[in-house]
């Protein structure tokens, strides 16, 4: 039978997406971003649309942020353990 809760398939909806998201690479993301927001500054967009557009953005965005985060620790802990072994 099928799920007829609008509510219950914005969830899943959303749970679709963050799994989309976390399969980007930082490359994939930020490239999406940049296009995002060429997007966002034309003057040819409705605001529902450019709404999705800014919240794609935002999560894009946390997406960048969150591997470019993983990447300094990674440096960091490699340094740290260059240090000790000197």
């Amino acid at each position: 039978m099928a799920n007829l809760n609008p509510e219950s398939n914005e969830a899943q909806s959303q749970d679709n997406v963050t799994k989309d998201l976390q399969n980007l690479s930082y490359e994939e993301a930020r490239a999406e971003l940049i296009e995002t927001a060429r997007q966002l500054e034309s003057r040819d967009i409705e605001l529902e649309a450019a709404l999705k557009l800014w919240e794609r953005g935002q999560e894009l965005a946390k997406v960048c942020e969150n591997i470019l985060r993983d990447a300094q620790n990674r440096v960091q802990k490699a340094q740290d353990e260059a240090a000790k072994a000197e």
